[in-house]
């Protein structure tokens, strides 16, 4: 597991089409959102997982709730 966060300002850069000016405080608050996603992910997984009354969090407990954390964080 990764200690710190990755960057996400090459990332972008890589997977954008064209060439995108990511300025500091974007490049902040695009990983601020990426955190806050990955903690609701993890909640999620949390209650599925006490839903299936284990202790702790599988993979598939995850990939259960992936699909549908993604289609909500889409809008």
């Amino acid at each position: 597991m990764l200690k710190k966060a990755p960057k996400l300002k090459s990332i972008i850069k890589t997977k954008s089409k064209n060439n995108i000016n990511v300025r500091p405080t974007s490049e902040a608050m695009i990983e601020l959102l990426a955190l806050l996603f990955l903690n609701s992910l993890a909640e999620e997984a949390k209650t599925k997982a006490f839903e299936e009354k284990s202790a702790t969090i599988r993979a598939p407990h995850v990939r259960a709730i992936s699909k549908k954390m993604l289609k909500k964080s889409r809008g």
